[in-house]
């Protein structure tokens, strides 16, 4: 199964609740940080409500 390699790039410094527990959900706690993710619909859609703070990337 694909994983999704996912890198917070911007601060959560004045965004709303959900997107600082979506972040925390998904293991990120500040900028630069990395987590290796199983690609499933769960994670597309966390992501999908963080795309403007986050990177990611298909690893095999």
């Amino acid at each position: 199964m694909a994983r999704l390699k996912v890198t917070q790039i911007r601060s959560t410094i004045g965004t709303k609740q959900n997107h600082r527990n979506t972040l925390r959900s998904l293991g990120l706690k500040r900028i630069n940080d990395v987590v290796v993710k199983e690609d499933r619909p769960e994670m597309r859609g966390m992501v999908q409500t963080v795309r403007h703070l986050v990177t990611v990337e298909e690893v095999e």
